[in-house]
């Protein structure tokens, strides 16, 4: 079964609740964006040192630190965010691999094109659009509180 890893799910998550705390015009500490994502606070770290190595996300010092995307959330892709935490996704070896079998492959250029796919699914898809998303899921739900 093609799956993502846990870092890379929670990074795409984590990633667009900055881009959402950034109207805010301050960095988002830590435990804030823990608290909102319901992943622990050294799992966020991990994955925020991550991103931060990549260069998506800017860490600030001091009483007003915390974290802030290091460029345009619509600068910044679905597949950066992967990238930086999976490395190249490849959804069978054969795609990148010399392979004995690859001239007579029946399945080769299927699982190239399924890798295609979704590549051009992540590659046009920025962190604006899911925060965007968010917003309009976010809005759209009903509130019955008087």
């Amino acid at each position: 079964m093609l799956s993502l890893s846990t870092k890379g799910r929670y990074a795409t998550r984590i990633i667009t609740r900055l881009a959402l705390l950034d109207a805010t015009a301050r960095p988002a500490r830590k435990k804030e964006i823990a608290d909102a994502e319901a992943v622990s606070e050294d799992y966020t770290e991990q994955i925020l040192v991550r991103l931060k190595d990549a260069g998506l996300v800017a860490s600030h010092r001091g009483t007003k630190g915390g974290f802030s995307l290091a460029r345009p959330p619509e600068k910044i892709t679905v597949a950066d965010v992967l990238d930086a935490m999976e490395g190249p996704i490849h959804i069978v070896p054969c795609t990148t691999e010399p392979c004995e079998r690859a001239t007579e492959c029946i399945t080769r250029d299927l699982w190239h094109a399924a890798e295609s796919a979704l590549l051009t699914v992540f590659s046009n898809t920025t962190v604006a659009d899911l925060a965007n998303r968010a917003r309009r899921k976010t809005s759209s739900q009903v509130n019955y509180n008087i």
